[in-house]
């Protein structure tokens, strides 16, 4: 083979491997699931029909992309490009608050707006902070305000901030969904347990 030729091959062969790219990490889905079920209250705190709506969340909280922060930076967020929530969080925490409140029975019935029923009680949640700190002591922080609204009179019947922060096993994403799902169920089980003082 010419030397000239061989120069070109090998530096085509070169360009080649300098164009090659590793292969992107592949898309991760997580649920949210609270794991823990409350008994049912011996006497429903609200008489009559529990609307739950549609959270609220800011821009980036509402997205399907997990939020992330730094330890002692807990005002600059950033999201993840691998890894989603399987539903956007303004849905997936209602409906596992309406899972855990129906199984309180904390109403004589537990609806979601879809159902179009007149209800006498409207819940609404706002998401404050819904993310993974990471840093020396890897952490998960859930904070939500919940508020219950009587439709007669529209009067508020009550309203309280609730937040966790929730250590992480390991320093992985998964681990982090995993400490989410435990500190949104001592939450909800602090949320009930207010609900049945009313």
């Amino acid at each position: 083979m010419k030397p000239k030729i061989l120069v070109l091959m090998l530096g085509m062969a070169a360009l080649a491997g300098a164009c090659a790219q590793p292969p992107l990490p592949e898309d991760r889905f997580y649920r949210l699931a609270v794991t823990t079920s409350p008994a049912p209250l011996a006497r429903p705190p609200l008489a009559g029909v529990l609307e739950i709506e549609r959270f609220v969340a800011d821009g980036l909280t509402a997205g399907r992309p997990i939020v992330w922060s730094q330890s002692g930076q807990a005002h600059a967020l950033s999201e993840y490009h691998y890894h989603f929530w399987v539903e956007a969080p303004t849905v997936l925490l209602r409906d596992q608050l309406v899972a855990q409140l129906r199984a309180a029975k904390v109403a004589r019935s537990v609806v979601t707006p879809e159902m179009r029923i007149d209800p006498d009680y409207v819940l609404s949640g706002k998401i404050k902070r819904l993310e993974r700190v990471v840093g020396a002591t890897p952490q998960v922080v859930v904070e939500l305000e919940l508020a219950v609204r009587r439709t007669a009179g529209d009067s508020l019947a009550f309203l309280n901030t609730y937040r966790v922060e929730e250590p992480v096993a390991a320093d992985s994403v998964a681990d982090a969904v995993a400490a989410i799902n435990k500190a949104l169920g001592a939450i909800y089980a602090e949320f009930t347990a207010d609900l049945a003082r009313l």
